[in-house]
């Protein structure tokens, strides 16, 4: 497996695992019993994977000097 294979296999684990979470927020948007600092916990990790998605997807992505 060359770095690009599994740079790619990450990725598609961090997607898997930011939807997840977004279900998850979504899920316990509607629970009125839930606490607000779970939620924000919840959301805070959302962004990181997001950011992570983002990094990736940049190192995947060839620069094209135009």
């Amino acid at each position: 497996m060359t770095y690009d294979d599994i740079s790619r296999t990450r990725l598609d684990a961090l997607r898997v695992e930011h939807r997840q979470l977004d279900e998850a927020i979504a899920a316990l948007q509607g629970d009125q019993l839930t606490s607000s600092l779970a939620l924000q916990r919840l959301k805070r990790q959302k962004l990181v994977l997001k950011d992570r998605i983002a990094r990736l997807e940049d190192e995947l992505t060839p620069d094209i000097i135009a």
